[in-house]
């Protein structure tokens, strides 16, 4: 028995040892941190809310979710309550992550997941955590859990395991344990390892020590369903549809009788972004496609012409190769180059904007994967990976109001969406391009000659791709040229000459990826191609790194 006046832990942390005493871990959190209750807004969409401890996992949640039709929004877990006030929340699901709820200072549990009464599912440092604050007990294992594993279920009976096999195949990752569960609540699954792989009370809260968003978890879609339907009731109504609708309403408030300018790539981002926020504003919208030197072979014309001919779109091109370039000169720096290209883009569009007169918004084509990967969710728990020129790259002086339409989008929600808004095939379904060109496959420093290396060897690679009927197979294909010189022979003479990387990926988004498999017939006769059709090429390589470790990107 934990007595009430001891029971904030030195880390912050509030342990109880029966239900009576639930009301004093919400009574000492919230003078803790008073006010962190929900209030959402009137008419406030219904959503799932992921809170986020730092799982490379995490966004994969909040996708199997939405793939469900329910809406979910990833939440950092130190975030305030206020920050769920535009969402009518049905449920929480805890994330899982690398911290230990043993260790000092271990992120924590929100007061308003406990107080509002709601629907909890927590994914292994989330059953953890959920099991600790309600007065179980966790302990770290005598063996690590990590990889396939069958999970034995006792209690099939249970909303959230029903129709599920009774050995079940799942995918563990975890070095605690839960020991000792918390009162009121009971095991509902085993593994040989975990003799609580599953928790439930009678309330609506439960815990799996497995991941079920992972595809090496078979039927983790199954059991997220019957959490979504089966106990949390939620409606199903997410879709591409909706947020088109959605988004559109929105767009009007925010813009009112203001002029928008629209940030083009010529990527499916900031197209369904543009059409989004015609169809909202009309003619208030004028699109710039900046040509910032970095793009591919035959790019420029390509966009000038598509948006012009499909969208009847008001555009203006600005040639802004030159200072493009001379803001890179001498650069190494991936972050560099990615903050130096963000904030030209920016100053750019306010000098263009300032010739059209009055303008008021920028609207740019900032997806959810983005956001995360510059540590956007604000969480502590998650790690930086890199700057998106569209997210932290923005000068903070910045004149304009942006609108981020696709802001809480995943690219496929992107691709629904821009079918819903009748874009052609060929700009829904394009490969994703980076923000930044191909400053970021130039390995050091860019300069003309090395872009005119990397355009030709990328044309090479896109034209095999396509042949081979494998355009729509992959995420992404591109060259990189590498910052490396080798040896070769060629003609009978000696050459020493760049390596170009091919990179190939296969993924459900930009958050995880895997080397494609390509036949080796099609990547011999994309090296041929390459060492014979650009001179100052001699070597290529095949980059077999999945994501992660590595990233889509080399830079």
């Amino acid at each position: 028995m934990v007595d009430s006046t001891e029971a904030a832990t030195a880390a912050g942390r509030v342990r109880i040892s029966d239900d009576r005493e639930v009301a004093t871990y919400l009574e000492i959190a919230e003078a803790r941190e008073p006010g962190r209750t929900l209030n959402p807004a009137p008419n406030a969409p219904e959503a799932v809310v992921v809170i986020d401890y730092g799982s490379q996992y995490s966004m994969l949640i909040a996708r199997r979710v939405r793939e469900a039709g329910v809406y979910s929004e990833l939440v950092a877990w130190d975030a305030p309550a206020s920050a769920l006030n535009h969402l009518r929340v049905k449920a929480f699901v805890l994330s899982g992550g690398p911290a230990s709820v043993c260790d000092p200072g271990a992120p924590t549990l929100p007061p308003y997941v406990l107080s509002a009464g709601l629907p909890v599912l927590g994914i292994c440092y989330g059953m953890q955590l959920l099991a600790h604050a309600l007065g179980g007990r966790v302990a770290p294992s005598t063996q690590r859990e990590y990889g396939h594993a069958i999970v034995n279920i006792s209690e099939p009976s249970n909303p959230l395991l029903s129709e599920l096999p009774v050995a079940m195949p799942v995918w563990m990752s975890h070095g605690d344990r839960v020991v000792e569960l918390p009162p009121g609540f009971r095991s509902i699954a085993q593994s040989d390892n975990s003799p609580v792989a599953a928790m439930a009370d009678d309330a609506g809260r439960l815990g799996i020590q497995f991941h079920p968003e992972v595809v090496h978890t078979p039927q983790g879609s199954r059991l997220l369903r019957n959490f979504l339907f089966a106990v949390a009731h939620c409606n199903g109504q997410w879709t591409a549809t909706a947020f088109v609708k959605e988004s559109i309403e929105t767009i009007r408030r925010q813009v009112g009788t203001g002029r928008v300018i629209c940030a083009l790539s010529g990527g499916v981002d900031s197209a369904v972004a543009a059409a989004l926020v015609h169809r909202a504003v009309g003619d208030q919208l004028t699109c710039i496609f900046v040509d910032n030197g970095l793009l591919r072979a035959e790019e420029p014309e390509r966009v000038v012409r598509t948006f012009r001919e499909h969208m009847s779109i008001n555009l203006r091109h600005v040639d802004a190769g030159d200072r493009f370039l001379s803001q890179l000169a001498e650069v190494t720096n991936p972050e560099t180059k990615r903050m130096r290209i963000g904030e030209t883009f920016i100053r750019v569009f306010e000098q263009e904007a300032a010739q059209l007169g009055e303008v008021n918004f920028i609207c740019q084509g900032t997806t959810y994967p983005d956001v995360i990967e510059s540590a956007g969710s604000g969480s502590g728990a998650a790690a930086k990976i890199k700057t998106h020129h569209n997210v932290g790259g923005l000068p903070k002086d910045m004149k304009l109001s942006l609108i981020e339409p696709l802001r809480n989008l995943f690219k496929d929600e992107v691709r629904r969406a821009g079918k819903e808004l009748g874009l052609p095939d060929e700009m829904v379904y394009r490969q994703p391009f980076p923000g930044p060109g191909l400053a970021i496959r130039v390995m050091g420093a860019v300069t003309r000659e090395k872009l005119a290396i990397l355009r030709a060897a990328d044309w090479v690679v896109m034209d095999e791709v396509k042949k081979a009927a494998m355009y729509y197979d992959l995420w992404q294909s591109f060259a990189v040229l590498t910052d490396t010189r080798t040896v070769g022979v060629q003609g009978d003479f000696r050459t020493y000459g760049y390596c170009v990387a091919l990179r190939c990926v296969t993924a459900e988004d930009a958050m995880t990826a895997d080397w494609a498999r390509l036949p080796y017939d099609l990547l011999a006769q994309i090296s041929s191609r390459i060492v014979n059709e650009v001179p100052e090429v001699n070597r290529v390589v095949y980059d077999i790194t999945s994501k992660p470790p590595g990233t889509i990107e080399w830079e």
